[in-house]
C-alpha cells in the first residue's frame, strides 16, 4: 500500500495511505492545487494531476491549475480571521469572523461573545481533520507534555452576519499577533504564551535536544510549536521588543524569550565569570539566539512577576516584607488589638 506524502503550508507537509486519500478529497484537505507526491514519481505534482481519478465524480478537471508567476505554492488552509486589539497593558484581541469561520483557544481565555458563535471543547487543535485517531492521539500526547488540557475550545459562527468575540490577556503584558505565513509558516515559542489562533493553525511541541538547554534553559526540553498560514496571538508580559537578527547573536536572559522563527538558533550559555555568575544578580546562564530570523523579547516574565509578588506577600503572621511605608507600619500597630 503506498503512502502519498502532500503539502499543508510552505513549509509544512503531511502523508496519508492511499486508502485515507478519498476522504482528504471529501474533507476539502486534498485540493486539485495541492502537491502530493509518492514513491516512484519523479517531482511534486498537483493532486488534480497525479490523482485525478479522485476528483473525476467531483466535476473537477484533471488538468492542473495555470501556474502561478512565483513557485507553485498549495492553497491556503488556515480561515481567514479579522482582529484588533483593545487597551494597553491589559489587553484584549477582539476577533471578528465570517459565517463558517472558526478561531481556537486555550481554555479560560475567553472574554466575551456575540450571539450565533457556539464553542466546543475538542481534542486537538483541528489542523489535521483527515488525520485519523492515530494522528489526533498523537497531537493529544503532545499537549500532555507540554503541561497543557488535552482540550481546546473551537469557536464558531453559525450564523449568517460576521460576528465578534474576545480573549483575554491572563496577566500584565501585551498580545502578540503573528501572521504565519510571512513567517515562514512556523513559529517557536515559550509553552505558556499561547492565546488563540485561527482554525487550520498546528499547535505543537519543540523538543529541543541540547542538554544545557534542558538543564538551564527555564522551559526545559520542550517549546511550543505554531505552524500554518493564518494568524496566532500569543501573549508576553511588560513591554515587548522585536528584534531581526541577520546573521549576529543576541544574549538574553532565559526568562524574556517569547518567540523566534525557525531560522534562529537557541542556546545556552554561562553568564561570564564564577564572580559575575554568583554576584551578578543576572542569574547563572543566558539564552544565547544567533542566525537569520525575527525573535521576540519580554520586559516582565511571568514567574519574574509571581517571585516579586510572592515576596511581598503577608507572611502566616499577618506581616508583609513589603509594607515599608509609614502607612504599613501603622497599620501593623493596631493587628495586635
Amino acid at each position: 500500500m503506498k503512502t502519498w506524502h502532500y503539502t499543508i503550508t510552505p513549509t509544512q507537509r503531511e502523508s496519508a495511505n492511499e486508502t485515507e486519500l478519498p476522504n482528504l478529497v471529501t474533507g476539502g484537505i486534498l485540493q486539485p492545487s495541492t502537491l502530493v507526491w509518492t514513491d516512484g514519481m519523479a517531482a511534486w505534482e498537483p493532486a488534480g494531476q497525479a490523482l485525478a481519478h479522485l476528483f473525476a465524480s467531483r466535476a473537477v478537471s484533471a488538468a492542473p491549475p495555470p501556474l502561478p508567476a512565483g513557485p507553485l505554492a498549495p492553497a491556503k488552509r488556515s480561515h481567514e480571521i479579522d482582529f484588533e486589539i483593545h487597551g494597553d497593558d491589559l489587553q484584549m484581541v477582539e476577533i471578528e469572523l465570517d459565517p463558517g469561520e472558526t478561531v481556537i483557544a486555550e481554555a479560560g481565555g475567553m472574554c466575551y461573545l456575540e450571539e450565533d458563535i457556539e464553542f466546543e471543547s475538542r481534542m486537538g487543535d483541528g489542523s489535521a481533520p483527515g488525520g485519523g485517531f492515530f494522528g489526533a492521539l498523537k497531537n493529544i500526547g503532545k499537549r500532555v507534555l507540554t503541561g497543557e488540557s488535552l482540550f481546546m475550545t473551537h469557536f464558531t459562527n453559525r450564523g449568517g452576519k460576521k460576528r465578534k468575540l474576545a480573549f483575554a490577556a491572563p496577566y500584565p503584558g501585551k498580545i502578540i499577533p503573528l501572521d504565519l505565513a510571512k513567517l515562514g509558516g512556523e513559529i517557536i515559542c515559550e509553552k505558556d504564551s499561547f492565546l488563540c489562533a485561527a482554525l487550520g493553525t498546528s499547535v505543537g511541541i519543540a523538543f529541543n535536544k541540547k542538554i544545557g538547554v534542558g538543564l538551564f534553559g527555564g522551559e526545559g526540553f520542550i517549546l511550543q510549536r505554531l505552524q500554518g498560514d493564518g494568524l496566532a496571538f500569543v501573549h508576553a508580559g511588560g513591554t515587548i521588543i522585536r528584534r531581526d537578527l541577520k546573521g549576529e547573536t543576541l544574549r538574553v536572559d532565559t526568562g524574556c524569550l517569547v518567540a523566534m522563527t525557525a531560522g534562529v538558533q537557541y542556546d545556552i550559555q554561562r553568564a561570564g565569570n564564577l564572580k559575575s555568575m554568583i554576584f551578578g544578580g543576572e542569574g547563572l546562564f543566558l539564552a544565547t539566539l544567533r542566525g537569520h530570523g525575527t525573535v521576540w523579547l519580554q520586559s516582565l516574565p511571568f514567574s519574574r512577576l509571581a517571585d516579586r509578588i510572592l515576596a511581598n506577600a503577608p507572611s502566616a503572621g499577618g506581616s508583609a516584607t513589603g509594607e515599608g511605608s509609614m502607612l504599613g507600619g501603622i497599620g501593623r500597630m493596631f493587628d495586635g488589638d
